[in-house]
């Protein structure tokens, strides 16, 4: 009975375990740093652009609640006294009611053609255009974030090889202090190790000062405060559809500069039809109270402008060129993207590629490194031959790097091109 309860308690432990792991897997570890993904997360909250560009989305919501209001009743009082005393009436006083007329006057214009409903209606196709643009700008700004994001990664591992480096160097350079004064190995020996090994402090130095400015530049673009660093670990690479057909396909239905495009041609056909709407001119109704020298007269009264000049023109033929202005830059990003894409994919299988094959030097490299150091510590070769591979083993570091680095540009760049980008921030 015992055990039976341990092993419940056991079970429910573990099962709150791991609802609290993934309630907090969205949140970056302090010490592993932010994932890409968490990145791009934490920009969608706190990026001040984004926070800015939201308004936008709100100021059109208001434009919806002013094409719902109706138009305000028109109030009027007119007021006429005889000029002078000698027109007044006999025995009058000048100001009396029979030597005066005023009148009160309540009106309203009425919406007519469809007015009303054609502004409500295009308010609100604005309103879901702005919300697809707002999808554009956070794509552009995902694409700036990962770029910085790699940067950061970049730097960071730059900076990790060259600790390496310098760690062994300076292990290198204890141990050859000793070496000299045993008088196994000259002056020169040594001195050329301490040279390697200020070289490396001094790569150091700036390789740290460079990370700090990346992160900086990261920090701004994610809206926050803390100091931050990225996960150099993550693999936030997922598998690519071999077929770049595809991908087109997707891109073409999906892209957020594509949809709000197509966003603003439906835009442009509401407002046609608003403003051949506003080519006919709004009447106005009311009615009106008139005494006239004490004799109260009432009646109704009607308004409407005379269309013989202006019909709204103007703005009927700017809205058909607004609309085929979208439509051509509909036709100009379709045509971009496939150009975009090609190039894109091209690019990122090459430098897919290029990685495969340089793992065989960057292995190569290390194996060198140590079969040299091996033989230099036991005397079989000189320094000269040890500097060489210690020179080579972190020149093929840093360009192997730099080559993952632009394989993973070129797949951000690819996520970037496709839409993607905005799913990977969800």
């Amino acid at each position: 009975m015992l055990f039976r309860f341990k092993h419940t308690v056991f079970i429910l432990y573990s099962l709150s375990l791991c609802f609290t792991a993934t309630s907090q897997s969205n949140l970056p570890d302090r010490q592993a740093g932010y994932t890409l993904r968490q990145a791009l997360q934490t920009a969608r909250e706190n990026n001040l652009v984004l926070k800015t560009e939201q308004f936008n989305i709100g100021i059109a919501q208001a434009d919806v609640t002013t094409a719902k209001l109706f138009t305000n009743p028109t109030f009027n009082f007119n007021y006429m006294n005889v000029a002078a005393k000698k027109y007044a009436e006999p025995k009058s006083n000048l100001y009396s009611a029979i030597n005066n007329q005023y009148a009160f006057q309540l009106g309203k214009s009425f919406q007519v053609a469809g007015q009303r409903r054609y502004s409500i209606e295009t308010a609100n196709k604005n309103v879901a255009f702005f919300k697809k643009n707002y999808t554009e700008i956070e794509r552009n700004l995902f694409s700036e974030v990962a770029a910085k994001w790699l940067e950061v990664w970049t730097v960071q591992k730059q900076l990790d090889i060259i600790q390496i480096a310098k760690s062994n160097i300076h292990s290198l350079v204890i141990t050859n202090q000793n070496r000299y004064k045993n008088q196994v190995i000259t002056q020169t020996d040594l001195f050329r190790t301490e040279l390697l090994s200020k070289q490396y402090a001094i790569q150091y130095k700036t390789a740290l000062q460079e990370v700090t400015n990346r992160q900086n530049e990261l920090k701004f673009l994610l809206g926050v405060q803390e100091d931050i660093k990225v996960d150099t670990a993550d693999n936030f690479l997922f598998t690519m559809p071999q077929s770049i057909d595809s991908l087109l396909t997707q891109s073409l239905q999906n892209r957020s500069d594509i949809l709000t495009t197509k966003s603003m041609i439906d835009v442009s056909n509401s407002n046609i039809k608003l403003q051949k709407s506003l080519a006919f001119p709004q009447p106005e109704l009311g009615f009106f109270y008139n005494p006239q020298n004490a004799v109260p007269y009432w009646g109704i009264y009607a308004a409407i402008n005379l269309p013989f000049f202006n019909r709204n023109q103007g703005e009927i033929k700017k809205s058909h060129l607004l609309k085929q202005q979208a439509e051509q830059h509909l036709f100009t990003i379709q045509n971009q993207l496939q150009t975009e894409l090609t190039n894109g994919y091209a690019s990122y299988r090459l430098q897919q590629q290029n990685i495969e094959n340089f793992k065989s030097v960057w292995e190569q490299s290390q194996t060198i490194l140590d079969n040299v150091k091996y033989a230099y510590l036991k005397g079989g070769t000189t320094i000269i031959d040890f500097l060489e591979a210690q020179r080579s083993w972190l020149e093929t570091q840093q360009q192997y790097y730099e080559a993952l680095q632009q394989y993973r540009q070129s797949y951000i760049q690819l996520l970037y091109t496709t839409g993607l980008i905005n799913q990977l921030a969800k």
